[in-house]
């Protein structure tokens, strides 16, 4: 059974399922109250978890995104269901933070993540375009640093523990959001945002749009879950194509 699962979600009729209910569920979470113009998106939301404990103060986008948990959450589950959790790292660490610093810069300078820019092109916005563009073209230019023998590394195994840290983390922002929840304006604030216990809360722009909790977290779960099992990756496609002519990933 296990294994049938497996090779339905790895085929390109798997992935391009994927796609579609990740797609959906992102309309579906923009219907039902996620920001308007992204339904799904990693780096933004990413953001808003940094500004939910106060690690930044930008009023307006500080929101505990229970979808980011259950990404972690779901892949971790379906990691260890199908046996492939395992811990592994070591190689590089300080070349791969600067590099998804910069990553994260540059996907909110354009407000999305690769995910976003193809919503946004689906919902009509052209500005996608040369942002998708753009995306492949810095894909090309990593292809030629692998080409000409760059490489960050082999990365080693690691204890087990190290695997759990991110997983335990967002369990406990999700504990967190859960303790200290959204009590809206009632209480006479003044600004763009507000504390509850040790969770700010934007009043204003995207940090204050979002779906319900739990619709939300279920979404994660699944996304995930789906995500892990048929190694869906916007840039990984594209990566492919370029370098091995392959259009698995790319569906």
């Amino acid at each position: 059974m296990r294994t049938g699962i497996k090779n339905i979600f790895a085929t390109r009729w798997g992935i391009i399922l994927v796609g579609a209910i990740i797609g959906i569920l992102a309309s579906l979470l923009q219907k039902l109250g996620n920001p308007g113009n992204m339904g799904i998106c990693v780096a933004c939301f990413n953001r808003d978890i940094a500004g939910a404990p106060g690690m930044h103060r930008a009023a307006v986008v500080q929101y505990m995104r229970p979808e980011i948990i259950g990404f972690i959450l779901g892949s971790a589950i379906a990691a260890l269901l199908f046996r492939e959790f395992k811990s592994r790292g070591g190689s590089s660490p300080i070349v791969r933070f600067l590099l998804g610093a910069f990553a994260m810069i540059c996907a909110l300078i354009f407000l999305g993540c690769p995910w976003r820019v193809v919503l946004r092109l689906a919902g009509g916005d052209w500005n996608a375009v040369p942002a998708i563009i753009g995306l492949v073209f810095g894909v090309w230019i990593g292809t030629l640093f692998f080409r000409n023998g760059y490489t960050l590394g082999r990365s080693i195994k690691m204890s087990s523990f190290a695997g759990w840290i991110l997983p335990i983390t967002m369990l406990g922002f999700l504990i967190l959001r859960i303790i200290y929840p959204p009590v809206g304006v009632a209480g006479g604030f003044e600004g763009k945002a507000y504390q509850s216990g040790v969770l700010w809360y934007s009043l204003k722009g995207p940090g204050a749009a979002y779906a319900p909790l739990a619709l939300a977290l279920v979404i994660g779960l699944i996304v995930g879950f789906l995500a892990q099992r048929s190694k869906f990756c916007t840039m990984g496609a594209w990566r492919d194509v370029i370098l091995f002519g392959q259009t698995h990933l790319l569906g």
